[in-house]
């Protein structure tokens, strides 16, 4: 499993994609093959098969591994964390917009984790803030580099637009407190950063 930082924050819970270790401690795990196939991939109406299966998850360790691994590998059969089919069906419509941000952090961290659209629009957005180059991204999100460009210029856009918003009555203010204060005294000299944004904006246009 890789996991690579450049400091010394802890090694995070949440697993990279690759690694099924979690697997062996599930007690689920022992079980013959027939009555796995039994209880976790049962008939519609197989109530006692079902009520059984979600006993056993219920006092399992790794329960949110399990779901996990089903919504991120897109596993809609049979019984995964505790949740039937019919129960997991809603997580899987709405899993592109699922934002955790303990999953965004374990990115950070060197994990190797399966984002939805709205993870993986957070992990840029933090990249671009800390400087991060496209190159950068794209290793860390294993994505080919025009990809990452275009996320990186979106994330430039997104972040021009709001200090755009939010610069408005900072602006004001400065100016009623220059007319207010003594001409002896210097204001403090301010680069917006929607002109180091507009910058790198540019340089992502010229290298696509």
């Amino acid at each position: 499993m890789r996991h690579i930082t450049t400091n010394n924050t802890p090694t995070p819970t949440i697993r990279g994609i690759a690694d099924h270790s979690w697997q062996a401690r599930g007690l689920c795990h022992s079980l013959p093959p027939k009555v796995i196939d039994t209880l976790f991939f049962p008939a519609a109406r197989a109530r006692a098969a079902i009520g059984e299966a979600k006993s056993i998850c219920g006092q399992c360790p790794v329960k949110k591994a399990c779901f996990d691994y089903a919504l991120d590998n897109e596993i809609r059969q049979g019984i995964w964390g505790g949740l039937t089919e019919a129960e997991r069906r809603p997580w899987h419509r709405k899993v592109n917009k699922r934002l955790d941000y303990s999953r965004v952090k374990a990115v950070f961290q060197g994990r190797d984790i399966h984002l939805s659209d709205a993870e993986r629009e957070a992990v840029t957005r933090h990249a671009y803030a800390r400087g991060w180059s496209p190159e950068r991204l794209a290793f860390t999100l294993r994505l080919d580099l025009d990809w990452a460009r275009d996320l990186m210029r979106n994330a430039a856009h997104a972040v021009a637009d709001r200090d755009r918003y939010w610069d408005q009555g900072d602006e004001t203010a400065v100016a009623g407190d220059e007319t207010a204060e003594d001409e002896d005294v210097a204001s403090p000299v301010q680069v917006p950063r929607q002109v180091q944004t507009h910058s790198l904006i540019a340089a992502l246009r010229k290298a696509a």
